[in-house]
């Protein structure tokens, strides 16, 4: 049997993270595979679950009588019914396991990925060529070889990260930021059979969820997430950058863009992003703190993320050096805010409930931060976020739960541990004012499960962090507490799983 030409394939297929024009080609049909299996496998949030399906279906009904859409119990049998035995190209899918499953199939030549500025392959001869894995580095690399925001050979502004200009305390009895609100797509008939499918194969059984599936707050079609993007640039850009790291209660969305989830389903393509906000900084209407910190959000930290989930590999995946087991509790899995005392966590966990997103430094100061003080098993953690998240792929959050969050590659891509007392929640945001613990106190009725979680971890990991140059001065301030041994009696005696 002679072998088939892959690349004169007349079906493309698209996966549902692959839905912007870069991921067509132009001469062949489309094949779009809705597969229940995926719902089944794991409990996803709600408007995650909507999100997809709605995206999906929405750009199935732009490509018209091109694509082929097939509504599946998995994968193979979409294919199978699709085009049979066919050939088929696809882009290199975003997990490990969506591409050991296209590379076994003898139909289907993957092609190179879509959708980042650095392909695996460039980011491995720099990571070799470097000998180490820092962001910092990278990024520079990345800006340099992309033109991004330089001044010749040098930064402009003549600094490569600005972060000491992105890290201001939210704005003195402000409830809200003082900026216009981020842009709200509207649902339509697409919409409503989606929620109505969902509905009803939760009434049957068939699929669970956790969190909740209000009006749709994100982009599902280009034409939104282009909207998006320039709402986000005329309007909110502008004032991204100071209050990058700030927390209201009260503002689930700050100056942030909230393209993320446009960005991981295709919708966006990076380089228009960067492009855009680059453009406002040149024409004026943006200051360089704010668009230094969104590029390095989109061309630091999210190529950074997705090349080092090829270059480390799935075995990455079981990284736990700091032998953290604990189980995730009940009342965190299923979004449970109300079980939670600590004013911080529970209003967080409540957004993550109601909206299926949070962004990064509730993310990672207040889940994560906890998470890894209680000693939570890494890869639990890391299936949460995935699950409980809008813009949650294998790809966004291994390297970013397994390697910052919870620090269980011992150090491999960033440089310490993410753990921090209740003062530094207490300085970027609103949340401890009314809170029942204080973020000063270590024991005691009031005593904050912050701040006295986090002597405990450093307690616990002393001999790894007295080591390490960012955290050797905290293991010396741990001899001087004249409370330790109390701190630590009340943290042998409490269910590392019951609600702060």
């Amino acid at each position: 049997m002679e072998p088939q030409d892959h690349s004169k394939a007349a079906f493309h297929w698209l996966f549902g993270d692959q839905l912007g024009p870069h991921f067509l080609r132009p001469d062949s049909d489309i094949v779009m595979i809705e597969s229940r299996g995926v719902f089944r496998r794991r409990r996803f949030h709600r408007a995650k679950a909507h999100l997809l399906l709605s995206a999906m279906r929405h750009r199935a009904a732009e490509l018209g009588d091109r694509v082929r859409y097939v509504q599946a119990e998995t994968y193979r049998d979409g294919l199978n019914r699709a085009v049979g035995d066919a050939p088929v190209t696809v882009h290199h899918p975003t997990s490990h396991a969506a591409l050991r499953f296209v590379q076994g199939l003898e139909q289907v030549e993957v092609l190179p990925p879509r959708g980042f500025l650095v392909q695996p392959d460039a980011f491995g001869r720099w990571a070799d060529a470097a000998g180490h894995l820092r962001m910092e580095d990278f990024y520079r690399h990345v800006r340099r070889d992309h033109d991004l925001l330089m001044d010749g050979e040098q930064p402009e502004g003549g600094k490569w990260n600005l972060d000491t200009d992105n890290r201001e305390a939210p704005p003195k009895d402000a409830a809200v930021l003082p900026v216009p609100a981020p842009y709200r797509p509207r649902e339509d008939a697409i919409d409503h059979q989606v929620r109505a499918d969902l509905d009803h194969w939760e009434r049957r059984g068939e699929l669970a969820f956790v969190g909740r599936d209000g009006p749709r707050l994100f982009p599902a079609t280009r034409a939104e997430a282009r909207r998006a993007l320039r709402a986000f640039v005329q309007k909110r850009l502008p004032t991204f950058g100071r209050w990058e790291d700030a927390v209201l209660a009260e503002d689930w969305a700050m100056s942030h863009s909230l393209l993320s989830a446009s960005l991981n389903l295709g919708l966006l393509d990076p380089a228009e992003c960067v492009e855009a906000a680059e453009n406002a900084y040149r024409a004026g209407e943006a200051p360089l703190n704010s668009v230094e910190g969104y590029i390095r959000q989109v061309a630091g930290w999210r190529e950074y993320m997705w090349n080092l989930y090829w270059y480390l590999g799935p075995r990455y995946r079981d990284s736990n050096v700091l032998g953290h087991t604990v189980p995730l509790p009940d009342w965190f899995a299923h979004l449970d805010a109300d079980a939670v005392q600590a004013r911080c966590l529970s209003t967080t966990l409540a957004q993550v409930r109601d909206r299926g997103w949070v962004h990064h430094i509730p993310r990672l100061m207040i889940l994560g931060n906890h998470a890894l003080q209680r000693g939570w098993d890494p890869a639990a953690v890391t299936d949460w976020f995935h699950r409980c998240f809008v813009d949650g792929y294998d790809w966004v959050m291994l390297t970013n739960v397994i390697g910052m969050s919870q620090y269980a590659d011992g150090g491999r891509i960033t440089t310490k541990p993410y753990a921090s007392g209740g003062a530094y929640i207490n300085r970027m945001s609103d949340l401890c004012g009314p809170c029942a613990y204080r973020p000063t106190e270590r024991v005691g009725e009031h005593a904050c499960p912050y701040t006295a979680g986090y002597w405990e971890f450093v307690h616990r990991h002393r001999d790894r962090l007295e080591h390490n140059h960012r955290t050797a001065r905290t293991v010396k301030q741990l001899d001087r507490l004249t409370d330790l041994d109390e701190v630590l009696r009340n943290a042998h005696h409490r269910d590392p799983n019951a609600p702060p």
